[in-house]
């Protein structure tokens, strides 16, 4: 060993940390000894010391434990660290917004116990949720960041001239003078996508239950030229009168439901007799091909925590609607990927909700080698299987019928 060797107390005090925090970094493997003595000692090394000072870096400057650990991963690929540096630098920006809003709201409030002696529990309530929102922001503002890295690659690699959103759009119908509900609504991608084709006396109302994803649609389409409504609430419990719209949508939702039952029951309630109900999910051989990549890397990467389609997919979502909807007719989209490149499917890879991190955490180099390598020369093909369904007639009056008959 060379140069000057650090214990764990001896470490910690030249960084002026507590052991239990370099202990903390050592387990969840953000920062490693450089060498273990024969007696278990961990033994620390100047390099350390440096490796330690850029995770204290970024931790003040508010990046996460795993978002650490992945930049750790990542040092050597400049493009990755630049990457999460302006993400980060836009989630400052988004938090310097939430917290200008909680300085005005709690000014007002202010204002009026000094003016009335009285304390407005209304306006109370709502600068609780705004602080609440500030605390959630980045959770949130990191989820849209990964849905968006999944969109990019079907949008920049699918084969299909038309595109994911504009083929859903078409499945709408969505026609003069009618009102629409999306569900997960997301950063309102399906309509940045579709606005030179909205009726102009049409009503749509983009929801969701995340406020800061909500606030990336308002952002988003703030230019449309069209008047978006947005609404932030769970689908379990849809707070909009009966009857209200002709069209409603969930892309990609139902799946992350805990009552899927129970959010189509809220969807009957608020459609028309008339409506119509487009929901989108995926086949069992969606994607196949990168779960295989992955797990040819390590068998024990799963890139999602419940095989979603499982839980509502083309090959169970039928009987799931029929439940509900008295007309249940299933479209598959045509497409298939074939991407040539190993960033962007390394980026797919990490933005997943499974246990990938875990795996690839410290082997970084190695997972893009290996990547780049199944890539090889040839585009990368990867198996699209997803498609809509279309449901009519709500079964509410079947049902208030037997209930009225019995």
């Amino acid at each position: 060993m060379e140069g000057v060797i650090y214990t764990t107390g001896e470490f910690a005090r030249k960084a002026g940390v507590s052991v239990r925090t370099i202990r903390y970094y050592d387990k969840q493997g953000i920062l490693k000894p450089s060498h273990v003595s024969e007696s278990g000692y961990r033994l620390y090394t100047d390099g350390d010391f440096g490796k330690l000072q850029k995770i204290l870096t970024l931790k003040y400057l508010g990046f996460s434990l795993e978002e650490i650990q992945e930049i750790s991963m990542n040092d050597s690929d400049q493009d990755f660290v630049r990457r999460s540096l302006e993400l980060q630098m836009d989630l400052v920006r988004k938090k310097i917004e939430s917290l200008t809003a909680v300085e005005a709201s709690l000014k007002e409030a202010s204002r009026m116990i000094g003016r009335t002696k009285e304390v407005d529990w209304k306006t109370v309530l709502h600068l609780i949720h705004l602080v609440s929102m500030e605390k959630s922001l980045a959770e949130q503002y990191r989820t849209g960041a990964n849905t968006s890295v999944r969109i990019s690659l079907h949008r920049d690699f699918g084969v299909n001239p038309e595109g994911w959103f504009t083929w859903l759009y078409r499945q709408l119908d969505f026609g003069q003078g009618m009102s629409l509900l999306e569900l997960g609504a997301g950063n309102g991608e399906l309509w940045w996508e579709n606005l030179e084709k909205l009726p102009g006396d049409a009503s749509v109302c983009l929801s969701d239950i995340s406020a800061g994803m909500m606030q990336d649609a308002r952002e988003k389409l703030k230019e449309s030229g069209f008047s978006f409504q947005y609404a932030v609430f769970d689908c379990h419990r849809i707070p909009m009168e009966d009857r209200s719209f002709q069209r409603v949508t969930a892309n990609h939702v139902l799946f992350y439901l805990k009552d899927p039952d129970q959010a189509l029951a809220e969807i009957e309630r608020v459609m028309t007799e008339d409506g119509l109900f487009v929901c989108s999910t995926y086949g069992e051989g969606h994607m196949q091909e990168i779960s295989d990549l992955a797990k040819g890397f390590d068998e024990r990467i799963s890139l999602s925590e419940v095989p979603l389609s499982e839980v509502f997919g083309l090959e169970n979502g039928a009987e799931i609607l029929g439940r509900h909807f008295q007309d249940v007719e299933m479209r598959r989209y045509e497409d298939h990927l074939e991407v040539g490149q190993a960033q962007p499917l390394i980026d797919y890879i990490l933005s997943c909700h499974g246990n990938q991190r875990e795996y690839i955490q410290g082997r970084y180099p190695e997972f893009k080698e290996y990547i780049r390598k199944k890539i090889g020369k040839k585009p990368f093909r990867i198996t699209k299987d997803a498609g809509v369904f279309c449901c009519r007639g709500p079964m509410r009056r079947q049902r208030n019928f037997i209930e009225n008959h019995l």
